[in-house]
């Protein structure tokens, strides 16, 4: 049988034809290119059967002078379809609108709960979320990913350890650890103090142990500095040593600073795409139009649609694009000497820790050669040189 589906499309007419030569009248139709099907007889002078909305005006043609009479009893199809939704579409809308709205309203924070936390802390962490724009009545959809909540309310919120943020349906959840009382600190065996570089002692605050060393001496790394024992002869206890000695340190530091960098930033350009997301297809719903941005930086965020408690086969996903250009910069010799100082300052501050200071710095070598500024610094800085060692058996005894 005839698939009539793309007929389907156009509109079907069934049509009943009454009159003599019924035989001669279906005939005609299909030499004149009229095709017709579900042809059914009711009797010796009617028939029943079914066209294509299209070809109704040629039928109106052949039946003039056949001597057969027709009526059009039923009509089906999509141009029939849209006609009646389109009677009906105040109905029809307001469907959609209402599931339109259910879905956004699953989709609010409508629940905000924090447990663990007492009054002064849950203060905080609410004015905290209304500063991140998550408070009721605001959609999800624009809301930030559940471990960036967590990692903003961590840093920025002093009475607070840890946090757990869990989102349930429309409410977050939040589970607080405050911060406790600080620890005692655990009891240190005896131990020593020993150098951990070269350097020339200069100053020293001792709080318990015996010195091994005087200022202005110059000891080695590794060396004894303060013994964990008190006392004389045989009357001696060992103890933990514990202070500081600051010693002067000498570095010798190389840095390498070419004329002319490039390096791409942001330019403060951005264009946002909304898709919805269904299986491994992606519908557009804003944003339209290719990328204009030559270079640039994707960041893409996913959120679930949700239908009451229930989590939908759909996504909403966001896309930013953000414009990057690039930048030349180029340093005169002069700026680039400055600049590798700053960079070689900078290494040798993390190196002395916060307790250390630079005395002194002196450059040693400057070339220039393939356009880059080569430089051979020396530092002198004051530091604590000292750390702790544990008593073996063999100093104990």
């Amino acid at each position: 049988m005839k698939n009539h589906w793309i007929e389907y499309i156009t509109g079907i007419i069934t049509v009943k034809a009454n009159g003599k030569g019924l035989e001669r009248f279906l005939n005609r139709l299909l030499k004149n290119d009229i095709s017709v099907w579900n042809v059914k007889k009711h009797g010796p002078h009617a028939v029943t059967f079914q066209i294509s909305l299209k070809k109704v005006h040629r039928l109106r043609h052949l039946v003039r002078g056949s001597g057969v009479k027709i009526e059009f009893q039923r009509r089906a199809g999509a141009p029939f379809l849209y006609k009646r939704l389109w009677k009906n579409s105040g109905f029809v809308i307001g469907i959609f609108l209402f599931l339109g709205l259910v879905i956004a309203l699953s989709n609010m924070v409508w629940g905000i709960e924090i447990k663990g936390a007492n009054p002064a802390t849950e203060y905080q962490i609410r004015k905290q979320l209304d500063k991140m724009d998550i408070k009721i009545g605001k959609s999800q959809f624009f809301a930030k990913e559940l471990d960036e909540i967590q990692a903003e309310l961590t840093n920025n919120i002093d009475a607070i350890t840890w946090i757990g943020v869990e989102l349930k349906g429309t409410t977050y959840h939040f589970q607080v650890v405050e911060k406790n009382e600080p620890e005692k600190k655990e009891e240190v065996g005896p131990q020593n103090l020993v150098a951990t570089k070269k350097a020339t002692i200069v100053t020293d605050f001792v709080e318990s142990g015996t010195k091994q060393y005087t200022l202005n001496e110059v000891v080695r790394k590794g060396q004894l500095l303060v013994a964990g024992t008190i006392g004389k002869e045989d009357h001696t206890k060992n103890v933990s040593a514990k202070g500081k000695v600051w010693g002067e340190v000498w570095y010798t530091t190389e840095v390498t600073v070419p004329l002319e960098t490039t390096f791409q930033v942001f330019n403060g350009e951005e264009k946002q795409k909304f898709y919805i997301k269904l299986g491994k297809w992606n519908i557009p719903i804003w944003g339209f139009g290719k990328m204009e941005y030559k270079e640039y930086e994707k960041e893409e965020n996913e959120t679930n649609v949700k239908f009451f408690k229930w989590e939908l086969p759909i996504k909403v996903v966001d896309k930013t694009y953000r414009e990057k250009e690039i930048v030349k910069r180029g340093y005169s010799e002069k700026e680039a000497v400055k600049k590798g100082k700053e960079d070689a300052r900078k290494d040798i501050l993390k190196r002395i820790g916060e307790d250390g200071k630079i005395k002194e710095e002196k450059i040693l070598q400057r070339d220039i050669k393939n356009g880059k500024v080569k430089l051979n610094i020396a530092f002198t800085t004051i530091e604590n040189i000292a750390k702790a060692q544990p008593l073996t058996q063999g100093d104990t005894e």
